[in-house]
């Protein structure tokens, strides 16, 4: 028989081990405030405080954001690269702004972003799910066409941004700049 090994209980926290799970979180991952301090908060329901002061993750989150280890805006456009890059449209990369806690006012660079690259995330995820002018063959199956423009919706994608490739003919001559302008009421 296997000999099992009790585990044993870590350790309380205390101010200096906050500080430090808080120091190689950021060293890490890249995050925000609220990213950090739910992963804190987390920290102090598993482990429990054995501080001197009560426990106040918010001071750490607070003090690593003046010091710039912690960049709400710089995270959200980073993201907003990352999204879009991998086709997926603004709608997409303001979910993913929110679910990380990302304030109103440090989402305005990645939407301005997202906007400037909406055509050509969605061309991406076109091409990466061969529809419209990457598609192998014309969906001619009204419910074919719906299948594929709600999974262009899904991404974040705009309606009429999807309905536009979706139907493009395969193998058309995909000029980015002359989508734009026939979309462009799409992106203000």
């Amino acid at each position: 028989m296997a000999h099992l090994k009790a585990r044993r209980a870590p350790k309380p926290l205390n101010e200096e081990t906050l500080n430090e799970l808080a120091l190689r979180y950021v060293e890490r991952f890249a995050t925000t405030r609220a990213k950090l301090g739910a992963y804190l908060g987390r920290k102090l329901r598993e482990r429990g405080w054995d501080g001197a002061r009560s426990a106040d993750p918010e001071a750490i989150v607070e003090r690593f954001a003046e010091l710039g280890y912690v960049d709400d805006a710089s995270y959200a456009l980073s993201k907003s690269r990352s999204l879009t890059g991998r086709g997926y449209g603004k709608q997409r990369v303001i979910q993913a702004m929110r679910a990380a806690g990302v304030e109103e006012s440090d989402r305005e660079a990645a939407r301005e972003f997202a906007d400037e690259e909406a055509v050509g995330a969605a061309l991406r995820f076109a091409e990466k799910r061969r529809l419209g002018p990457y598609a192998i063959r014309e969906l001619t199956d009204p419910k074919e066409r719906q299948k594929a423009i709600a999974a262009m919706v899904r991404a974040g994608h705009g309606f009429e941004v999807a309905r536009t490739i979706v139907c493009m003919p395969p193998e058309a001559d995909v000029e980015t700049i002359n989508l734009c302008e026939r979309l462009r009421f799409n992106f203000r």
